[in-house]
């Protein structure tokens, strides 16, 4: 009598690159690496792990509840590893394949499991809690380093202007006005960042510049004394009659005066020591893509040009030595005011590298000082960072060069880049180290939480709700990274070139210019945020915060994203949510380094396990109807008797740390759920 067909149970699948599933993580050439694949008990009668062509039987190594393992070694070369798995039925009629993007009928051999030999991403930065500041809207600690109104004038007619308002809304044309936050600032407040459970700060750029977000550099070489300390100020230029100009003497000397650089440079200095002393690593912003006009190499705003320290910029003399380290595109000087701007803005130079070795080497010295003695910043974070140069071959070039020389300081050292789209070519383990997580965290959760793109200006209805679309986005994204790069991804929900996530609650298109910014604030909905905050804290990477979006900041786009830190009038309440769910992050080792499994996907739900060992855990998102939810948590190993503990719900009433016991029935959790409401359950050790 022919035996009945057993199916594969497709449920049970599973194998990833983290430590449950492969041992050593990352491997050098020479390691024999241990693989692990997981079926249902029984179901199977052959696992061979597939790779460089040749098919490697795995060996059944024991049975755990409804599972059984299955274990082979492969040898780790000098180039890149592909592997997948193939499952054969107990009954050898049925096949089936698994890689990084799960089951499939037919391999296709665009998602196999990879190690690349050699790459060892930092430990320190996986699923640590990052806390993002824009300095001049974080806190004023110190008032005597403010800019003053009419202290020079920045571009098209805008004088600085010193905001007395420490509440006004950022104009529409925002970029010269400043509002005192400094780094004595966030030095004050470090003991509120410790007590929210921040473990990083990412400073946006701290450099000198006259505008506000400083991304238009006039000196790599120094902290803005704006920022800093201004030890000297016009009163001792005017004395020795430097007063061609008395505002422009009084920008001048306090941007330029040794002695107000140094005393900046120095209150860096304090200001990573003090952090390192409460555990907080810092990392800051690399604009090297561009600099701007203002900067002492271009000088085309004419500051430095009667200093005698300072040789004369490219764009005052053909032959200044900077010349080369711009692409001016008239030759017949003194005709020669036409030169290559990053997105064609006159004001933002893009720097030649292709053609300029000085220019090169300047960046890379750039690079390793501030990550050096006395410095010893932890890392960089690198502004636009697939646009410099002019190839994408040298871009790589460059970026290769860059990591030998950070790496060459402490191979501890971060190098995280600002970047759109998918990023692997730059994450082979010889460039950077992780990336902005935009593709694979701030747009699908954006998307199935409120509908709308992450400038707030568009809306999408099919997008809301969409839980399927939701996990496809998310595994595919994350099938792309090596794991070190993944578990130290930035997964924010808010920054500063983007809309606030709370403003995008009230699914309102539009900008501040349009609308204007009390539109941004209006209809928001905090239990859609805290549904955010609790997808935040469970996901694979490392959950950012952007500064006062555990307060309650809303805003429109950049500039409107940029508002102050509400000192004063946060919500505390929301507030407390981040630090609880901080805290959970923090406690549960699964959420650092655990595996991730999709369990359930549907019109407004989703739910999803993290697991390492004995420490399992369920996270649901109910973002559509009250429901109730079966969910399959035997798929990450909790059986019929175990009992699910409640750490966290969050909803339209607000939020819930009292703990709640659920038993676990066949396998499954049967919970009710009101609409907008997300739970954190953890498997009880007994």
């Amino acid at each position: 009598m022919e035996q009945e067909h057993c199916p594969i149970n497709r449920s049970a699948l599973f194998s990833d690159e983290t430590e449950n599933f492969r041992t050593p993580v990352e491997c050098d050439p020479g390691d024999r690496v241990r693989i692990r694949m997981r079926t249902a008990k029984d179901n199977i009668s052959q696992v061979t792990v597939r790779s460089l062509g040749k098919e490697y039987p795995m060996t059944k190594i024991k049975t755990e509840g409804r599972f059984d393992y299955y274990e082979a070694d492969l040898l780790c070369g000098r180039e890149l590893l592909l592997y997948d798995f193939k499952i054969v039925s107990a009954d050898g009629k049925e096949v089936c394949y698994f890689d990084r993007q799960g089951v499939w009928e037919q391999p296709d051999g665009k998602a196999a499991f990879e190690i690349i030999p050699g790459f060892h991403a930092p430990q320190w930065p996986r699923g640590k809690v990052f806390y993002q500041i824009f300095v001049d809207r974080f806190y004023n600690g110190d008032p005597s380093n403010d800019v003053l109104d009419h202290e020079y004038n920045y571009i098209d007619g805008l004088h600085a202007e010193k905001v007395k308002d420490w509440y006004a809304y950022p104009a529409s044309k925002d970029v010269q006005r400043f509002y005192g936050g400094d780094l004595q600032g966030v030095i004050d407040k470090l003991d509120y960042l410790q007590y929210l459970g921040v473990e990083v700060l990412y400073l946006n750029p701290i450099f000198v510049s006259p505008s506000n977000h400083k991304y238009d550099t006039q000196d790599y070489s120094a902290v803005d004394p704006h920022f800093g300390r201004i030890v000297v100020d016009e009163g001792e230029v005017l004395a020795k009659g430097e007063k061609d100009n008395q505002k422009a003497s009084r920008y001048i000397c306090r941007t330029t005066r040794k002695e107000n650089l140094d005393a900046s440079n120095a209150l860096l200095i304090r200001l990573i020591e003090e952090a390192h002393a409460r555990g907080i690593r810092i990392i800051l912003d690399g604009v090297f893509n561009h600099c701007g006009s203002f900067h002492k190499w271009m000088d085309r705003e004419k500051i430095y040009r009667n200093q005698k320290e300072y040789v004369a910029g490219a764009y005052l003399e053909a032959e200044s030595p900077y010349r080369e380290y711009f692409s001016f595109k008239k030759e017949d000087w003194p005709d020669n005011d036409t030169y290559e701007g990053w997105w064609n803005l006159d004001t933002l130079p893009k720097l030649n590298y292709d053609e300029c070795e000085a220019l090169q080497e300047e960046i890379l010295e750039i690079g390793v000082k501030w990550v050096s003695p006395p410095y010893n910043a932890d890392g960089w974070r690198l502004d636009v960072a697939a646009d410099l140069g002019h190839s994408e071959v040298f871009n790589h070039t460059f970026w290769k060069r860059f990591r030998e020389r950070i790496k060459a300081v402490s191979p501890e050292k971060l190098i995280l880049a600002e970047h759109y789209g998918d990023g692997s070519a730059w994450l082979q383990g010889n460039e950077w180290d992780t990336f902005m997580n935009y593709d694979g965290f701030m747009e699908p959760v954006t998307w199935f939480l409120t509908g709308m793109e992450k400038h707030s200006e568009r809306l999408e209805p099919g997008m809301l709700n969409n839980g399927v679309a939701f996990f496809h986005t998310m595994m595919k994204n994350l099938s792309k990274l090596q794991v070190g790069s993944a578990l130290s991804a930035m997964n924010e929900l808010s920054n500063h070139d983007h809309s606030r996530f709370l403003t995008r609650t009230n699914r309102t298109a539009g900008r501040t210019e349009t609308l204007g910014p009390e539109a941004a604030e209006r209809g928001v909905d905090k239990a859609v945020l805290r549904e955010a905050v609790v997808i935040q804290m469970t996901w694979p990477g490392a959950p950012t915060i952007y500064y006062g979006d555990e307060a309650g900041l809303c805003g429109f786009t950049d500039p409107d994203s940029r508002r102050t830190y509400p000192w004063g009038r946060e919500d505390f309440e929301l507030m407390e949510f981040h630090r609880y769910m901080i805290s959970i992050h923090k406690k549960n080792p699964a959420l650092i380094c655990g595996s991730v499994k999709p369990l359930l996907a549907g019109d407004g739900l989703i739910a999803y396990g993290r697991f390492r060992g004995e420490n399992q855990l369920v996270i649901v998102v109910n973002n559509g109807t009250d429901r109730s939810v079966r969910i399959p948590v035997w798929e990450i190993g909790i059986e019929e008797g175990g009992v699910m503990e409640r750490l966290m719900e969050t909803g339209s009433y607000g939020y819930n740390v009292g703990r709640v016991e659920e038993p676990v029935r066949d396998g499954f959790l049967e919970i009710r759920l009101k609409s907008k409401t997300a739970a954190v359950y953890r498997r009880k050790i007994r």
